[in-house]
């Protein structure tokens, strides 16, 4: 039988097929969407909820992953006869296959989301912990716009699949594609020609949508975009409007202040591994303090208790004065966060957050905290960023950045919220050697101004030059608190013996 190439054509004038494709595209929309939202509070749920919400979750996606679809739709189709009260809901084809295919969807969604999550890293959960966010701030400014650009294009593989699945609707009855053709081919026997023009209608949906999400995805990938560089004159109309001074800092007065910190007795293990050691240590107002010790010696953990982004098993921080952090207690999460404010923390690897601007992520946590309005805030950052050398690179994306000049940024960034106090953890030990000078530079400017600090670092002529004083640490005990005076000229005392030789002082 010769192929009817005039039928073939007609069938793309017919009203039922073009109502048809509504019915595909709308029941394919509303069950991926519906069913993202509910796979990512599922891949939530999976993720970090209590066991005894984990386990029905875990159940859910395995279950609904496991039966066919095709099968699911029958037995949802035909709930009514167990349960008549259900007959005006589910006895609708159209609902009757949505909520088929978005509880199955759900369960696919939820690990395409939960790969996503899992991806972010570590760091930027810690970042945002260290802005004082709360944890819904942390999920909805920095980790989830992250997954979801990263879950994107196997979302949209997702939703393609939806489409073609939607051809199984019709066992139910559903007017959508397959059945449109079916129910022409039954009159005229024309399957061949009918079918083709099926496939057709699916390819240009998929087409469409294919166009469509394409364009998301370019507008939503970073690594497309150019670098831009401000030029000079921008650089000095931007420095014009700058409500010159705006406080970069906000150091406390050393008269009648109760000491910044004091550390009494801290105590932290992981497992059987005992890593700080009855530690007690008090830093004075705009007092430097380096920290310096072999690897493994709890230098980084110790400056890591301080600002709550590792528990303390024993022992009590003093936030000027304030009870802030007790071993063996439960925390009281508002106080703190709001000690957490007050001390800013700059990591070893950046920790910026890559979706945003230079000058989003110095506005960012002033914002979220409602410190300054919108405008006050960006011309804060913009000063911020001047006074790093950083204000030409602030419509840059972190990738765009050197090393160097990612460790300025953050240092911007933590200073947005004034701290009183700052943290640095190794802050040049993912550097080049040539760019370690310029985030040093910066440090020693804070320095010069009074700023108390708190220095992990390795570089040794740096601490020497910048402390009041520097703690050796070594197997999790202070083994030394001295001047650099007193490490150089006092030749007395086996402790500054070592630490001497550790930093190669002659």
């Amino acid at each position: 039988m010769e192929f009817d190439w005039g039928y073939f054509f007609s069938l793309f004038g017919i009203a039922e097929f073009w109502q048809a494709c509504m019915t595909v595209i709308i029941i394919s929309s509303l069950s991926w969407f519906i069913g993202m939202i509910l796979g990512f509070i599922l891949a939530c749920a999976k993720i970090s909820a209590p066991r005894w919400i984990k386990i029905p979750v875990e159940l859910y996606i395995w279950f609904f992953r496991s039966i066919p679809l095709m099968v699911l739709l029958v037995f949802v189709y035909n709930l009514p006869q167990m349960f008549p009260v259900t007959q005006p809901l589910l006895g609708v084809p159209f609902i009757a296959g949505l909520i088929s295919m978005t509880v199955t969807e759900a369960a696919y969604m939820a690990e395409i989301h939960r790969g996503g999550l899992l991806s972010v890293t570590k760091g930027q959960n810690e970042a945002g912990h260290a802005l004082s966010f709360s944890f819904f701030g942390i999920q909805r400014l920095i980790i989830i716009p992250q997954a979801f650009r990263i879950s994107l294009p196997t979302l949209i593989n997702e939703f393609i699949t939806i489409i073609k699945l939607s051809s199984i609707l019709s066992v139910i009855s559903l007017p959508e594609l397959l059945l449109t053709g079916q129910r022409l081919y039954a009159d005229n026997f024309l399957v061949m020609e009918t079918l083709l023009a099926v496939a057709v209608y699916y390819v240009m949906i998929v087409t469409l949508f294919t166009w469509l999400f394409k364009w998301l995805e370019n507008l939503l990938n970073l690594q497309r975009r150019s670098p831009q560089t401000l030029n000079e004159s921008e650089c000095i109309a931007l420095r014009e409007n700058f409500n010159v001074p705006v406080s970069a800092t906000n150091i406390a007065s050393t008269v009648g202040n109760p000491i910044p910190l004091d550390l009494r007795d801290i105590h932290k293990s992981w497992g059987q591994h005992h890593v700080l050691k009855g530690i007690n240590l008090k830093v004075g107002n705009g007092e430097v303090l380096s920290i310096i010790g072999p690897s493994g010696s709890g230098k980084t953990t110790l400056i890591r208790t301080i600002n709550a982004l590792e528990s303390i098993d024993r022992g009590e921080i003093i936030l000027y004065g304030e009870d802030y952090l007790e071993g063996g207690v439960v925390i009281n999460k508002s106080k703190m966060r709001a000690g957490v404010r007050r001390i800013g923390m700059v990591f070893q690897g950046f920790n910026l957050f890559p979706h945003r601007t230079v000058l989003d992520n110095v506005m960012l946590a002033p914002l979220y905290h409602k410190l300054f309005d919108y405008t006050i805030a960006k011309e804060q950052a913009l000063y911020l960023l001047d006074r790093v050398g950083l204000l030409a690179h602030i419509n840059k994306y972190p990738h765009q950045l050197s090393g160097g000049q990612q460790q300025r940024v953050a240092i911007a960034r933590a200073l947005a919220l004034k701290p009183d106090i700052m943290l640095f953890d190794e802050p040049t030990s993912a550097l080049d050697p040539e760019l370690v000078g310029e985030v040093l530079k910066v440090i020693q400017s804070l320095a010069n101004e009074g700023m108390t600090m708190l220095i992990v670092t390795h570089e040794m002529d740096f601490a020497l030059s910048i402390s009041d004083r520097i703690v050796m640490m070594e197997h999790g005990v202070v083994q030394c608190d001295a001047s650099p005076e007193m490490i150089r000229n006092d030749r007395s005392s086996p402790s500054l013996s070592r630490v001497r030789e550790f930093m190669q002082v002659k």
